[in-house]
């Protein structure tokens, strides 16, 4: 009885890992083709005219809240006053 108690119990767990990684494989697809997908917009944008890095830029600034922002700007800003860039 012990034994069959084990063996389904490794059964069960055999399931439900090959589940997890079978969940894992589909988003790890989900995610290749979303990242094509804004390798194409980055193309667009590249092919209406827009500087690609200043759009990258652009994309990480809005995903910072205002607070961060300002503080990034103003250690850029002095970065570049020690430089002699102002």
């Amino acid at each position: 009885m012990a034994d069959e108690i084990t063996e389904t119990s490794q059964t069960v767990a055999a399931g439900q890992l090959r589940a997890i990684i079978e969940r894992i494989e589909r988003l790890e697809e989900e995610k290749k083709t979303i990242s094509d997908d804004i390798k194409d917009v980055y193309a667009e944008a590249k092919g209406t005219g827009f500087d690609v890095k200043a759009v990258r830029q652009l994309v990480r600034m809005r995903k910072q809240d205002q607070a961060e922002r300002q503080e990034a700007e103003a250690i850029l800003d002095l970065y570049k006053a020690a430089l002699g860039m102002v």
